[in-house]
């Protein structure tokens, strides 16, 4: 187990009434991720928001699905969403099988200790040829806090407790859809780079996001008070009113439930055209 999930619902709980001010991020980040609806001409009817946190569920029911359930870890986070809502676990999905043609986790799944586990229930809720969407932040988000948090504390104290979650690399992504059976798993990178006028600006958004520090082995100590004063000084660019760039580098992971109506791949030997004859023909 590497993260605390009551810490996590917590977390939750307490960023409820102060997610709006990191809505534009959530906005942004959602309209990447639900632009892949426009890549097929399938009409959704029964969808299923993971962690949206009031910004998926309206999108969804704007673009036309209206039965969409949101669900949340948090049950304040929760009824947020508006429409029907629930408070359910990501590891532990209530749902039967077949219950959704559509699931969306927008930054949702980076706190679930089995994600492989988490992600095959969520096939299981999928109706055959049903869609996944998740998005998901990636290394190397957050690296500069990391190593500024990591630096600090150790010329404090001489060792440094973890403070900043660990993310997948983009090309686990796909991997794991495969492992938890989706087909024609795909997952390609966004990055958006915001800008702050002071380093506290990040820790105040990461806070009012639901995204401060819930690993299992984070120090319960108070602190030493020079700690995030020290880290965050060194963030700070060198150059007078040179807002602070943090790239968010974000996974968009597609995935569909397995039908036999899809497209497969030919069997070795299978095929008609060579490689070189092909290349000819583009050439």
């Amino acid at each position: 187990m590497i993260f605390d999930r009551t810490a996590v619902r917590r977390h939750r709980d307490r960023a409820a009434p102060l997610v709006h001010a990191v809505a534009p991020v959530l906005e942004d980040i959602a309209d990447r991720l639900l632009d892949r609806l426009d890549d097929t001409t399938y009409r959704f009817s029964a969808a299923l928001d993971i962690g949206g946190r009031g910004v998926i569920g309206r999108q969804l029911r704007a673009r036309g699905i209206d039965s969409v359930v949101s669900c949340d870890l948090s049950p304040r986070m929760a009824r947020i969403n508006g429409g029907t809502v629930l408070c359910a676990d990501e590891e532990w999905l209530p749902f039967g099988p077949g219950t959704f043609d559509l699931v969306v986790a927008n930054l949702s799944l980076h706190w679930v200790n089995d994600l492989p586990g988490a992600l095959a229930q969520i096939r299981h809720a999928l109706k055959p040829d049903g869609l996944f969407l998740a998005s998901m932040p990636v290394l190397p988000t957050l690296a500069d806090l990391r190593r500024a948090l990591t630096e600090a504390e150790c010329a404090l104290t001489g060792g440094a407790a973890p403070r900043v979650s660990p993310f997948p690399d983009l090309r686990d992504c796909a991997s794991l859809l495969q492992r938890a059976g989706f087909a024609l798993p795909v997952a390609d990178v966004e990055i958006l780079t915001l800008a702050y006028r002071s380093a506290m600006g990040l820790l105040r958004d990461l806070r009012a996001a639901g995204e401060t520090n819930a690993l299992r082995l984070r120090s319960r100590q108070i602190p030493w008070p020079a700690l995030f004063p020290s880290a965050l000084a060194s963030l700070t660019p060198d150059e007078d009113d040179a807002p602070l760039s943090v790239p968010l580098r974000v996974a968009i992971m597609t995935g569909w439930a397995p039908a036999a109506s899809q497209p497969r791949p030919l069997q070795p030997g299978a095929f008609t055209i060579s490689l070189e004859e092909a290349i000819k023909n583009i050439e």
